[in-house]
C-alpha cells in the first residue's frame, strides 16, 4: 500500500524497496502505464485472513487515481 499511496500523493519519493513485487514491478507501476490488479480470493475457511486482507487492499488500490495516460511519442529513428 505504501508505493500505491506514494504514487497517489505524488510524493518525491516512492518506497519500490518495501516489497519485493513493488520492487520488480517498479518500472510498470508509475509513467505512462496501465496497471490492472487481479485479486484471488479462497473460499476455503482457513484462507479467510488472507482474502479479507487482499480484498482491503484492492479496495484502497481501486480508489486511487494517478490521472490520464499521455501518449507516447515516438521519432523516427533511421
Amino acid at each position: 500500500g505504501d508505493v500505491i499511496q506514494a504514487l497517489q500523493q505524488k510524493t518525491n519519493h516512492v518506497p519500490y524497496r518495501n516489497s519485493k513485487l513493488t520492487f520488480l514491478l517498479r518500472d510498470s507501476l508509475g509513467g505512462q502505464s496501465k496497471v490492472m490488479m487481479v485479486v484471488n480470493a479462497s473460499p476455503h475457511i482457513e484462507n479467510i485472513s488472507e482474502t479479507l486482507s487482499s480484498l482491503s487492499f484492492a479496495s484502497r488500490v481501486r480508489s486511487v487515481e494517478l490521472g490520464q495516460p499521455h501518449p507516447l511519442i515516438r521519432s523516427n529513428i533511421k
